[in-house]
């Protein structure tokens, strides 16, 4: 995960599942950890090899904009399946009320006097089907053919369900670091009205301590993976 002032991203690396002559796909979350509207552009050094949906946007305070990646088909895989491709999320804070439609370049303009934060993001090919390892015949003498069988079996069953639970669980993450981060402001401004005083230095370490356990709680948390 990658932590900025205006949005966390996830993952920190894009990872394409890589298949000769087949499209291959992978998602990226952009999660506002501020209260204010930000709008962001997704660039990449090779535009012709990728497909982003949305590539710009306006993220509202404490949400959460989903952008799927596409990978065009390519004839033959790369040498030693490395890839040097890298995407680039700019993101700047913007008056609310602004929308998709409002979106232009000058926003991202470095030049200008307003904060640009930035983020690169590596592309990783992964096989996408990884060598399995040789089943070894049971007691009854089943043949090694029948498991590799029924491994196909088992991932074919996933269902629709199955991946919408997952997706469900990693917005459910998500927006625990959103609310997470909403209350850290909120004790921030509690702080400065409190002012150095003995009591409200106290209830502003004890309220974070409570927070920084739950963080750890939720961090913990793994996502089941997909076969």
């Amino acid at each position: 995960m990658t932590m900025g002032e205006l949005l966390r991203i996830q993952p920190s690396e894009l990872k394409f599942p890589f298949e000769v002559r087949k499209q291959s796909s992978c998602a990226m979350q952009l999660a506002n950890k501020t209260d204010q509207y930000v709008a962001f552009k997704v660039k990449t050094t090779n535009p012709k090899r990728y497909c982003v949906r949305p590539n710009a946007g306006v993220v509202l305070p404490f949400s959460v904009c989903n952008i799927i990646v596409t990978m065009q088909a390519q004839k033959e895989a790369p040498p030693d399946m490395q890839c040097r491709d890298k995407f680039l999320v700019q993101s700047v804070i913007v008056p609310n009320g602004t929308t998709n439609k409002d979106i232009n370049q000058e926003m991202f303009n470095r030049e200008s006097e307003k904060f640009v934060d930035e983020f690169r993001l590596r592309v990783i090919f992964i096989p996408a089907n990884p060598p399995s390892p040789v089943p070894e015949e049971d007691e009854e003498g089943s043949s090694p053919g029948t498991s590799s069988a029924e491994d196909e079996i088992r991932k074919s069953l996933l269902s629709e369900t199955d991946r919408s639970a997952v997706l469900k669980l990693k917005d459910e993450k998500a927006s625990v670091n959103i609310q997470n981060d909403k209350l850290l402001g909120e004790l921030e401004s509690m702080r400065k009205q409190t002012g150095q005083g003995r009591h409200g230095s106290i209830f502003v370490l004890l309220v974070g301590l409570f927070i920084g356990i739950l963080v750890g709680y939720f961090i913990r948390i793994q996502v089941p993976t997909l076969l």
